[in-house]
């Protein structure tokens, strides 16, 4: 599929029950050729509305943690934008935490905007879409600190800008997990040149 059919085939997905009770899918937005992706766990109910992941305080706390790595949403070359999608793309009600049948329903959709994008960094944030994405039930802090791999591309693991929000000492962590994965896309491009 490419980015047309990709993103009607989401809009009109019914492959569970989050159909039922979404105002619209929350596709993705960014540069497609960004060499960042950034991977959420699921739309909240700002996300529903305006049909855009990471928005609200959350997706403040995001911009401001891209801008301190000279990285941006808005229009900017492919090495200084991102790419942003979530795990899944209809909000579960009332904000509840994702079921298994739901993140495997939606991760075809997933695959292929990694498969589109071709990121040389996934930075996987929050704990849903840390676990569906490594195939793991270990939490976050076990999991940071190191280069996973998803499709055969870099993954850092790190906190949900909304969990930061309610617990402003992991954002000493968070920094570290965005200069980690700095350093993995600064050696990509070495290797390429």
């Amino acid at each position: 599929m490419d980015w047309p059919t990709l993103r009607d085939t989401v809009a009109s997905c019914r492959a569970c029950a989050l159909c039922e009770s979404r105002t619209q899918t929350v596709f993705g937005c960014g540069n497609a050729q960004a060499d960042w992706m950034i991977v959420g766990e699921a739309p909240g109910e700002k996300e529903d509305l305006l049909g855009e992941p990471f928005v609200g305080k959350a997706g403040h706390l995001l911009d401001a943690m891209l801008r301190a790595i000279d990285l941006t949403r808005q229009s900017a070359p492919p090495a200084q934008q991102v790419y942003i999608a979530n795990t899944l793309k209809c909000r579960p009600p009332a904000n509840r935490n994702p079921m298994p049948i739901e993140l495997t329903r939606c991760e075809p959709y997933l695959v292929r905007q990694v498969e589109l994008v071709r990121p040389r960094i996934i930075l996987a944030m929050g704990r849903f879409a840390v676990q569906a994405l490594l195939r793991s039930s270990e939490p976050i802090g076990r999991l940071r600190g190191r280069v996973h791999r998803y499709l055969d591309v870099p993954l850092v693991v790190t906190y949900h800008p909304a969990y930061l929000l309610r617990n402003p000492p992991d954002k000493a962590r968070a920094w570290d997990d965005l200069c980690l994965a700095k350093r993995v896309v600064k050696a990509h491009r070495v290797e390429r040149e």
